[in-house]
């Protein structure tokens, strides 16, 4: 598992690659919640190179919805595989968080600077 970060403009590009897992999610958990505890608040998940995710992953990504929306912050998921994308749906999640199918789609979910 890979995590790294991109920083376009006011937003946080967060890429995640390989699997999140139990064996590996708290570290995932400790990375995002970090940059969001330094004072992020719109965050792009890039999942397009990312082959699993479990419950525990699931977690992380629900935590960091969480502490975003409290904070009057963004997240959006885009470029889920199809295996992720299910994942997304039979958990519920796609019901609850901004997930599209491109980063030029999801860049345009947040609000323009100025």
């Amino acid at each position: 598992m890979n995590t790294s970060f991109e920083k376009l403009g006011s937003i946080l590009v967060v890429t995640l690659t390989g699997k999140i897992n139990s064996v590996n999610a708290a570290q995932v958990e400790s990375d995002i919640m970090g940059q969001v505890s330094n004072g992020e608040r719109a965050l792009l998940l890039d999942m397009d190179a990312l082959e699993y995710i479990s419950s525990a992953g699931l977690r992380v990504v629900l935590l960091a919805a969480k502490k975003l929306k409290q904070s009057g912050g963004v997240l959006v998921l885009y470029g889920m595989q199809s295996q992720i994308r299910e994942v997304f749906d039979i958990s519920g999640f796609l019901n609850i968080l901004t997930v599209t199918d491109t980063r030029e789609q999801a860049l345009a979910i947040f609000p323009s600077p100025g």
